[in-house]
């Protein structure tokens, strides 16, 4: 089995965060969310993985050189492709048609679920779903009186379900799905100026494809700062126990610490209150400060901070005391001079 995941997109609504590192690669609770996100699908898969192949834009090397270190730690083959423009969900598995052989599961990396079941590959395919209370802002199935989807449409302007499409999907047989998305780019059939996966995957139900439902217990947004803080909270509980030690390089001082909380190495704490939700990644230096529900990255600095629901990069200082604060990689922000630099 494969893993195909496109992750070609800016970011565009997590910035400041996301202008020096892809969305996808952005940490939650102290791993990258595609790391957490092939890891989840392996766990569902319940098979080896062969290959993950990753569809990026212009990120740069070192960030391939990242995303195939990850899929070798799973044992998996790496393999990253590129989408030069952004023409629809359907053209970014097509920049990946080289590993596209066999079964597959899609996984587009902006978003991680929780769920406890394993994969049942009786059917043609499995779509990931989750019922929302707003559908049109979703590709929705519809469903027959046994289970298996009857409709795909793709964010209805009326109501015709509540079953949201989460963005992860199995294939039985990756040159079926490619046919059908060769078939609609040739003959230019685009839905909102792109080419849709959701059309390809109509094309196949009607010509006698089954597909079943994979519904997860949780589905976790990272589509903007709010969200992102929220997905990390989540993640922290869920993997409270996980995160419970800190590691031995850690320099923890005068500080209370209220769990679920997650520290990387060579994290110095001092003087503070910690949590609960805060993620504070490696190198990075809190003095005299209180913070709850936040995400913090790598090699910051925070000094007199009073911080809740807050996202801070990588490389940031900040200086002062504010509630609630979205400051990007290399920023600095000092409320005790007044000045503020980006």
């Amino acid at each position: 089995m494969k893993i195909i995941v496109p992750m070609a997109g800016r970011g565009s609504r997590l910035r400041p965060h996301t202008l020096t590192v892809p969305k996808p690669l952005i940490p939650i609770a102290g791993k990258p969310i595609v790391q957490r996100l092939v890891e989840d699908i392996t766990k569902v898969a319940g098979e080896k993985i062969d290959e993950i192949a990753f569809i990026i834009g212009d990120f740069g090397p070192e960030v391939e050189a990242s995303l195939i270190k990850i899929a070798e730690k799973l044992g998996a083959k790496g393999t990253v492709y590129t989408q030069d423009e952004p023409l629809g969900t359907a053209h970014a598995i097509k920049c990946a048609e080289a590993s596209m052989q066999g079964d597959v599961v899609v996984a587009f990396a902006d978003t991680l679920f929780k769920a406890d079941f394993v994969l049942d590959k009786n059917s043609d395919g499995v779509i990931w779903v989750k019922k929302v209370d707003d559908p049109s802002a979703f590709g929705v199935v519809k469903l027959d009186d046994y289970g298996f989807i009857t409709d795909f449409v793709e964010k209805p302007s009326t109501f015709v379900s509540d079953l949201a499409i989460i963005g992860i999907y199995y294939f039985n047989s990756a040159e079926k799905l490619m046919s059908e998305i060769n078939y609609i780019m040739d003959n230019d059939i685009k839905v909102g100026g792109e080419y849709q996966l959701t059309t390809a995957l109509e094309n196949l139900r009607q010509k006698g494809a089954k597909f079943s439902l994979g519904k997860v217990d949780d589905w976790m947004d990272c589509g903007n700062k709010n969200s992102t803080v929220e997905t990390n909270g989540k993640v922290l509980e869920y993997e409270r126990e996980n995160v419970a030690k800190f590691p031995a390089s850690a320099k923890i001082e005068n500080c209370m610490i209220i769990a679920p909380c997650f520290i990387g190495e060579n994290v110095e704490i001092y003087n503070s209150k910690i949590g609960p939700g805060v993620s504070i990644g490696n190198n990075t230096k809190v003095i005299n400060s209180n913070i709850d529900n936040s995400l913090i990255q790598e090699n910051t600095v925070i000094d007199h901070g009073n911080l809740s629901n807050s996202m801070i990069g990588n490389s940031a200082q900040y200086y002062g005391v504010a509630r609630e604060i979205s400051l990007g990689d290399f920023s600095v922000l000092d409320f005790v001079s007044n000045t503020s630099n980006h």
